[in-house]
């Protein structure tokens, strides 16, 4: 079986794109990766002209297209979708290669996933806002597929003392900090001063200085191999999910962090988001905050009770481990575009959204 998946790497650390080409491999795939944003006009070049922009883009699909001939793949998934054509996939599907779509972000700018969504055999959604979307315009073959974690690498980890020391918090957050896209981060933490709190991500720099959070930032560009030290150090875990303040764009989704810090053994609390209430048990396998009021309190009796974090924690780990790895996630789609690798029958089936 070979599958050609394109999508974008990180230069910097490692992102969802390595864990779902790990786990096609680790299924029995053949996996080549193609690099979906290898532009040759620098990006501040093409912002400022939009033909270049166009040029440069028909070349990286043109180069497709000659990795597709060369390798002819099984399966083509596109993880993404906004650089690449409607056109592309359409020359993709003349040879008979079956072609999938991934939306993997947020509903921001999905202007070339709606004119690229119909012409894919299959296209599968990492959030319900996605999904209801593409519905909406009468997308087929359309499935809510959800996000995962890598247990080879989303894993508890043994701590030393000096690592416990730089990583230790009450309460830990991890996750962009800018205030144009996540002014409501910085609201609820603003909330959260008076505890031991410990914030890591990038945009956080950027508070100004009589920001009451700017004491407990404590690393802006961390890697993931940092994450999960982080997880391990902490008595508890926040999520907090993307809002749009105008109301425009809809973010229902469960987030990568989610099943990464659940996979971790951490103890979680999260936003309630329409997607992590169907996926995961509250107050069994994590916990649901609704406002700041209710986090607050949640935070000071979970903190009172490490037995009952313990309990929760392990649950959270055990479902995602059983239900919501990448090779459940890969194993959906085989199975999906009938290219499927048999399912290990003590696997829990993925829970669907409709």
């Amino acid at each position: 079986m070979k599958v050609l998946l394109s999508s974008y790497r990180n230069p910097h650390f490692i992102t969802i794109t390595e864990y779902i080409e790990s786990a096609f491999n680790r299924v029995g795939c053949q996996t080549l990766f193609f690099d979906n944003r290898a532009f040759i006009i620098p990006g501040r070049i093409r912002d400022r002209i939009p033909y270049l922009n166009k040029l440069d883009l028909k070349m990286i699909n043109r180069k497709l297209i000659s990795v597709i001939n060369s390798f002819k793949p099984d399966l083509f998934l596109e993880a993404g979708g906004h650089r690449i054509l409607p056109e592309t996939v359409n020359q993709i599907k003349k040879d008979g290669i079956k072609a999938a779509l991934w939306t993997i972000d947020l509903p921001r700018d999905f202007a070339a996933i709606k004119k690229a969504a119909p012409h894919y055999d299959f296209v599968f959604t990492g959030g319900s806002e996605a999904y209801d979307i593409l519905k909406e315009m009468g997308i087929k073959n359309l499935h809510w597929l959800p996000f995962a974690c890598d247990p080879d690498f989303h894993k508890p980890v043994k701590l030393t003392d000096k690592e416990r020391r730089n990583y230790s918090s009450d309460v830990c957050f991890v996750g962009s900090g800018w205030e144009k896209l996540y002014s409501n981060r910085r609201r609820l933490l603003e909330n959260l001063i008076d505890l031991n709190l410990g914030i890591w991500g990038p945009g956080w720099e950027t508070l100004p200085d009589d920001s009451p959070l700017k004491k407990f930032v404590r690393g802006k560009h961390t890697r993931p191999e940092e994450w999960i030290k982080i997880y391990s150090a902490s008595k508890i875990a926040v999520c907090i999910h993307y809002h749009d303040p105008s109301g425009k764009v809809p973010c229902y989704q469960a987030s990568p962090r989610v099943y990464e810090v659940l996979a971790c053994g951490a103890f979680l609390m999260v936003d309630a988001q329409r997607d992590v209430l169907t996926l995961f048990k509250d107050r069994e396998e994590l916990v649901v905050f609704r406002d700041i009021d209710e986090l607050r309190r949640l935070l000071q009796y979970y903190l009172k009770r490490p037995e009952e974090r313990k309990k929760i924690a392990e649950n959270g780990r055990k479902t995602v481990l059983n239900g919501h790895t990448y090779r459940h996630r890969v194993e959906e789609i085989l199975r999906i575009t009938e290219l499927l690798v048999p399912q290990d029958p003590h696997d829990e089936p993925v829970k669907r959204l409709l």
